[in-house]
């Protein structure tokens, strides 16, 4: 079984289909990339072909590399192994590019052209880029495009040089640096492809065969070339690089190695002749791919990412596909439940108290489908669709026949309880019931079930239409049929879930929470607020502390820590946080929504900077932390509350804490999350920082026993527990 197969037409034109057996999209391996070039040899070679077109026999091009082989790259040979495969590459997609011609007069070639039929990304995108003509079907759906800095690596297989050089640095960078994707109509408008068409393949044999010598070489192979926009030391493009470099330094902050080296593969290979170019991006990738952040980013956000959306902690169980979900609750998180369950082909039945909220709730889906309609993302065909899924109403036994219910009732037990028997005497005996709650133990919840090995935690995080993670939380008695079902439902509404047992706060609230409460300690002790945003955000967090309580609401944090001090009794350790908090809700202060939190806020809702009442109450000290202190203080948080809740078995799979970690709020993704970023330190190092941090600031950041014993035996998480395994 190949992965490319060529068939020789009558008309002279050689026909080479990618079709990777047994997967859905095609990736490129290296026993892929040698096929494909023993077949462009016998191409070139073969008198009677008078071009070639390379096609994928898939309904899109393909996916980019197997992600899985750069890894292993750099696990068996370090960086001469992955400098060696990436030059194999290069040497592949040039062979592609000059296609048989003289190297002197770049005469006696034969056209190459690529014919995608949908989707086409990283070295998707790159191969197409080496042909003399690209032909994308006029396919909306499809996305085209080079999204490798999002997993912490670049376009490495000539991309990023080949891009630069067609479009100049300048237009470039979105793509390259954002990992901006287009549908075919926009990725020719911007000038990545060439031809938007019904019938690319056939557009593209009627091209080769028409061809001319001239049509086959590149501009940059041509004599004169000169850069679009201008080369770093011409006035218009050293003014771009200057540019550039600001725009990289201030989004990265520094601390996502793959933008800096992305840029720097640009600007070294503006200066020197094509080929000098490719060995120096072809640097500059390994450089990138041997940095241990580069390592963490692909663990997490791609392999293990892919791996627990596959089912990876499934339960053995037979397909458990959501038919028909009832979601109890119309607000903010009912409707967005109901939105991503009408929008993955499932009928939804939606249920409030009154039916005018029952009706706001679908409302919210018209909202969001009006929205994507006026950014030409959908049509009015595919609203009519949707909404025609969704039915709300207050009546109960609209239920009959549903094999799921979320229930997204207020947070409080009674309510939850109330709505659980109505929804239990109509239901069949099978449905799975499922709670949606952030903090309440769902082994208590179940208590008002009747049927509590079909109960079922799960946390959507708001906005759901937008976040990505699910947290599902097993109960004491949820069995495996129950575990499966929301699996199986997670990944229908394309959401990536992580399965953790009960206890207070769950996985993603309990390592969350703390690091905001760390925020407000540092503001009760006199730091600079600026300081502790900057610092979070300089170690790659989304937001700062403060910030995101303001996001969150201070009310919650109110309801939370009362809730928290009521069932911990005098073990409780965050008074020191109350008092900001409280202080701060007495004010009447709750954070964005009431235009009035930390931050001070004009009438657009946008932050406007500190509010002035904060230095008053909590004057500033004359002696400010070291920043590195800061970083450490809002990072081991995080990262030990992740170590004791795996301890403690609330999380039962490393992968699953990382990919959530990063997912679910954001935490620093160039770490790969808290453990992958705990692996970085060193356990012995980690623990060292601790020891010094609790000496100073207090118990919260002992280190974890288990923390210790990888110290004393010099082994990382990864190393013992990166297959999953659970703590001992």
């Amino acid at each position: 079984m190949t992965d490319f197969t060529m068939s020789r037409g009558d008309d002279g034109v050689a026909v080479i289909t990618w079709d990777v057996p047994g997967k859905s999209m095609n990736v490129l391996s290296m026993d892929g990339a040698q096929e494909l070039n023993d077949l462009i040899d016998q191409a070139l070679a073969d008198e009677a072909v008078k071009g070639i077109v390379i096609t994928s026999g898939k309904k899109d091009f393909a996916a980019g590399m197997d992600l899985n082989v750069i890894a292993g790259m750099k696990d068996r040979g370090g960086a001469q192994a992955v400098f060696d495969g990436v030059m194999t590459l290069h040497q592949l997609l040039r062979k592609i590019e000059l296609a048989g011609m003289d190297p002197k007069t770049k005469k006696g070639g034969k056209p190459i052209a690529a014919a995608l039929p949908g989707t086409a990304l990283g070295i998707g995108l790159e191969l197409p880029l080496a042909t003399h003509r690209i032909f994308a079907a006029d396919n909306p759906k499809a996305k085209i495009g080079l999204p490798e800095i999002m997993v912490g690596i670049f376009p490495g297989a000539g991309g990023t040089t080949r891009l630069v050089r067609k479009l100049g640095a300048m237009v470039a960078a979105p793509f390259l640096l954002e990992g901006k994707l287009n549908e075919p109509k926009k990725a020719k408008a911007a000038g990545i492809v060439d031809e938007v068409v019904e019938d690319p393949l056939a557009a593209a044999k009627a091209w080769v065969l028409e061809a001319k010598e001239a049509d086959l070489v590149k501009p940059w192979d041509a004599k004169g070339y000169k850069m679009p926009g201008g080369e770093p030391f011409h006035p218009a493009g050293f003014m771009t690089f200057v540019g550039a470099s600001a725009m990289v330094h201030g989004k990265t902050l520094g601390v996502y190695p793959a933008a800096k080296a992305l840029l720097s593969a640009v600007y070294e290979g503006a200066q020197v002749p094509f080929d000098q170019a490719l060995k120096i991006e072809a640097r500059w990738f390994t450089n990138v791919l041997m940095n241990p952040s580069s390592g963490a980013m692909i663990r997490s956000l791609f392999i293990n990412k892919e791996a627990l959306e596959k089912g990876a902690n499934r339960p053995e169980a037979p397909d458990q596909s959501v038919k028909k979900v009832g979601i109890l609750g119309a607000g903010m998180m009912g409707a967005g439940i109901a939105y991503v369950s009408a929008m993955a082909g499932i009928e939804v039945v939606l249920i409030d108290a009154a039916q005018d909220s029952a009706d706001r709730g679908k409302a919210y889906s018209e909202g969001l489908l009006d929205k994507a309609i006026s950014r030409k993302k959908s049509t009015p065909e595919k609203k009519a669709e949707v909404l025609g899924r969704i039915t709300p109403t207050t009546d109960y036994a609209a239920l009959e026949g549903c094999d799921l219910i979320v229930e997204a009732v207020f947070e409080d037990p009674s309510v939850k309880a109330e709505v659980t028997k109505k929804a239990e005497a109509v239901i069949p005996q099978d449905a799975i019931f499922a709670t949606n709650t952030s903090t309440l133990p769902i082994s208590e919840l179940a208590k008002a079930s009747a049927r509590p090995q079909q109960f079922i935690g799960i946390h959507f995080f708001s906005p759901v239409d937008k976040m990505l993670l699910v947290e599902i939380i097993k109960g004491r008695e949820t069995g495996d049929i129950a575990v499966a079902k929301a699996l199986d439902f997670v990944r229908q509404i394309r959401k990536t879930p992580i399965v953790v047992n009960d206890e207070r706060f769950f996985y993603a609230n309990r390592c969350i929470i703390p690091y905001i409460n760390e925020g407000i300690r540092l503001v009760a002790e006199g730091v600079n607020p600026t300081l502790i945003e900057n610092a979070a955000k300089m170690m790659g967090m989304p937001l700062g502390p403060l910030q995101l309580v303001d996001e969150t609401s201070i009310d919650l944090g109110v309801k939370i820590a009362k809730a928290t001090k009521a069932a911990m009794g005098e073990a409780y350790p965050d008074g020191a946080v109350d008092e900001v908090l409280f202080w701060m809700a007495d004010q009447g202060r709750m954070g964005r929504k009431a235009k009035a939190g930390f931050y001070a806020y004009g009438e657009d809702g946008k932050r406007q900077g500190f509010w002035d009442g904060l230095k008053a109450q909590y004057p500033r000290a004359e002696d400010q932390p070291e920043l590195t202190e800061i970083q450490h203080r809002l990072m081991f948080v995080q990262a030990l509350e992740a170590v004791r809740a795996f301890e403690a078995g609330v999380l039962e799979d490393i992968r699953e804490g990382d990919v959530g970690a990063i997912l679910g709020w954001g935490f620093a993704p160039w770490t790969g999350g808290p453990f992958g970023w705990l692996d970085m330190l060193g356990a012995e190092r980690a623990v060292a920082i601790c020891e010094d941090l609790t000496a100073r600031h207090g118990a919260r950041f002992e280190a974890p026993k288990l923390l210790r014993e990888l110290a004393a035996s010099g082994a990382r998480f990864y190393d013992r527990y990166g297959d999953g395994k659970r703590a001992a």
